[in-house]
């Protein structure tokens, strides 16, 4: 009995040695551990750089009477359920589901003390935000040229090779040929993938000054987030001004927003992480999708060239590079566009069912913040819906 004893305590004692390696040598591995997958809390353990709203702020209307017929309209969900609603958003863990159409607030749920004003991260929705940013400032000359080399706005980079000859677009399409490991394949894969990596890391310019390059650039397409926040540091270097300043002087303001936003940072005056970490609330998100819905016009001022918000909410591969679910949607210039059937919408979508849902067809907007996310795309379903529009899924 001693010597088993004894052996379990020597096994112990190898197993804590080893863990106080790994988190000597990677110390991000323990805030990878001890927080796990983020949640809509997890934003506050980073600094955040706070974005001013407009001085006149825009209010849509809110009807006296809501679409509460919304309650039962029947969509399928992730496991192809046909169910209601209002039995769709409490599944998927839903804390705020807002519709709204003409500038009316339709219909809007709410739980867990969620409100219209409550400030939430939204996780991937920040690479959508990203790309009106690089837009204003290709617009006003900062940014030459999307075929420009990343070198040109962040020499630094030149000590590593993998960047020697990668340009903006290469960024923008997430083509960029750089190695990144996703969260797939099970906990261990996820632990040590450097999603987490980046998302908890304090240091993100330092993992990038250490990438490699596993493709050649323009290539393949492969969803990551460092070529996100390669293009959010380049929009800082050429801006010469801090991503929430630049963002707050070249959209928040100018668009009515009422509340204010932020991004948040690697670490204090540090590097903004536009891949994942852009907090909102869901009447100023939906702002962001009326501008887009009125060709980058608020109050008869062009805020965002309207040729932009095309090229990025258009397709402009004739070959979609992803295709998810019965929709088809693929991604387009940080967006996400569905091409199946009577199609035209586009959304920025985050992790566990964050959601900017637009449709010009119908001119509805859809705001939706989760815990989980119900799955499927009942979207396309409840515009058309309010429209009085006929709709039927596609056969399975």
């Amino acid at each position: 009995m001693k010597i088993i004893k004894y052996s379990l305590l020597t096994l112990l004692g190898i197993v804590v040695l080893g863990l106080a390696i790994l988190f000597i040598w990677q110390p991000v591995l323990f805030k990878v551990l001890r927080y796990r997958t983020p949640d809509a809390e997890t934003y506050k353990i980073f600094p955040q750089a706070y974005v001013q709203p407009s001085d006149s702020a825009f209010h849509f209307i809110r009807l006296a009477k809501q679409r509460n017929d919304l309650d039962t309209l029947k969509v399928f969900d992730g496991q192809h359920h046909y169910l209601p609603l209002k039995d769709y958003l409490k599944a998927g863990r839903v804390n705020l589901f807002m519709v709204i159409r003409n500038d009316s607030i339709l219909y809007e749920k709410y739980d867990k003390g969620y409100s219209d004003s409550t400030l939430v991260t939204t996780f991937s929705v920040a690479k959508s935000m990203l790309s009106v940013l690089v837009g204003q400032a290709l617009a006003d000359g900062s940014i030459k040229s999307l075929d420009d080399p990343i070198l040109n706005y962040i020499p630094e980079l030149g000590s590593n090779s993998a960047y020697s000859t990668l340009i903006l677009r290469d960024l923008f399409t997430m083509k960029s040929g750089l190695a990144f490991r996703d969260t797939n394949g099970g906990i261990i894969n996820a632990f040590f993938s450097d999603e987490a990596k980046y998302y908890y890391t304090d240091d993100m310019k330092r993992e990038l000054l250490k990438v490699k390059r596993v493709g050649y650039p323009g290539q393949a397409w492969q969803y990551k987030s460092i070529d996100a926040i390669l293009l959010g540091w380049v929009v800082e270097k050429a801006t010469k001004k801090s991503l929430a300043q630049y963002f707050q002087e070249r959209l928040w303001q100018r668009i009515g927003t009422q509340y204010r936003a932020s991004w948040g940072l690697d670490h204090v005056n540090g590097l903004t992480n536009t891949a994942s970490r852009f907090q909102v609330t869901a009447t100023d998100l939906a702002k962001v999708g009326r501008l887009y819905l009125n060709d980058g016009q608020y109050n008869g001022q062009q805020v965002v060239p309207q040729h932009w918000v095309l090229q990025t909410i258009k397709m402009q591969d004739s070959t979609p590079v992803t295709s998810k679910g019965w929709q088809k949607t693929t991604q387009n210039y940080l967006w996400w566009l569905p091409q199946e059937g009577v199609n035209g919408e586009y959304a920025a979508e985050g992790m566990l069912g964050q959601r900017l849902y637009v449709d010009p067809l119908t001119k509805t907007i859809i705001v939706v913040f989760a815990d989980k996310g119900g799955g499927d795309y009942p979207y396309r379903k409840v515009s058309r819906y309010l429209a009085g529009m006929p709709f039927q899924y596609p056969k399975p």
